[in-house]
């Protein structure tokens, strides 16, 4: 994979407010969408590391540090992000949203207190109505509790465009895995962190701000990426009953997601990893 700096094409960025920490730094991937990143740049209130995930055309993003890759990596892009950020921690936010003021510096905060726990996500908040985003508000009903001395209500799941990860423990999970390119790559990884030990945390004090764009993406194709990563990860981590409900589940709404999933068998087969017991039983909790 190559990653030569490269800046071609010019965006009109205004001026970023100021750091509110030196302690994070933000990934942002993208992909074709100057238009969007433009719109989102002058509300980053932290150093950014802009992964341009094999644009058309060479992105310019003044004030960032831009790396451009040859090929869309899809999700493993932050991947690099994070591999060349050299703060403690990495917030992630997609080309379209950004962390209001003072929440980077919150979240910052909350992993430095509380030294066992690997990520903290983001109350999200969509549109410019604001609309709670349904995961958080899953998150926020808290059925697994919140643990003593914990950053916040304990999560197996997340969206990735609005967590801060703490970088050591992000790169020693691995991070996204190429494999599944995107739609769904954050249960692997929410898995692998919890089996290594660590806590993740629903922190409602801070807030994502996210303007995804009402139309243009092919939903059908989306549904066959998000099943077939369901039944990957099942694969991957999950016992025989379950990967059993999640293949028939993938059979009735969307099967030829399974024809994926049967390409994809021997790596899956190849990198399974049961969970530990405590992890498994916290998933049954939430399914």
């Amino acid at each position: 994979m190559g990653i030569p700096r490269a800046m071609s094409m010019t965006v009109p960025f205004r001026t970023a407010p100021p750091v509110e920490t030196d302690d994070v730094t933000i990934v942002v991937a993208t992909r074709n969408r100057p238009d969007r990143l433009a719109e989102t740049m002058r509300h980053h209130r932290a150093p950014v590391i802009v992964v341009d995930n094999g644009s058309d055309e060479a992105l310019d993003a003044p004030g960032a540090d831009v790396v451009r890759l040859d090929s869309n990596l899809g999700a493993a892009a932050r991947n690099v992000g994070v591999e060349r950020a050299r703060t403690r921690y990495v917030a992630f936010a997609d080309d379209d949203s950004y962390w209001e003021s003072g929440s980077l510096q919150r979240a910052a905060a909350l992993l430095q207190t509380h030294p066992r726990t690997a990520l903290v996500a983001a109350e999200v908040r969509v549109g410019a109505e604001g609309r709670l985003d349904p995961v958080s508000a899953q998150m926020a009903a808290a059925p697994l509790g919140t643990p003593p001395g914990a950053a916040g209500p304990a999560i197996l799941g997340f969206l990735a465009c609005a967590v801060m990860v703490r970088r050591d423990a992000f790169l020693a999970a691995g991070g996204f895995r190429p494999r599944l390119f995107v739609y769904g790559e954050e249960a692997l990884l929410a898995m692998d962190l919890a089996a290594a030990g660590w806590r993740l945390s629903y922190a409602p004090s801070l807030l994502v701000r996210h303007f995804p764009a009402p139309a243009g993406r092919n939903q059908r194709a989306r549904h066959r990426l998000e099943t077939r990563n369901r039944v990957l990860t099942a694969l991957l981590r999950r016992p025989p009953d379950v990967i059993a409900r999640t293949l028939a589940g993938a059979l009735g709404s969307h099967p030829a997601a399974l024809l994926d999933v049967a390409r994809n068998l021997p790596w899956a087969l190849r990198h399974r990893r049961p969970l530990p017991s405590e992890v498994e039983a916290a998933l049954r909790r939430l399914n």
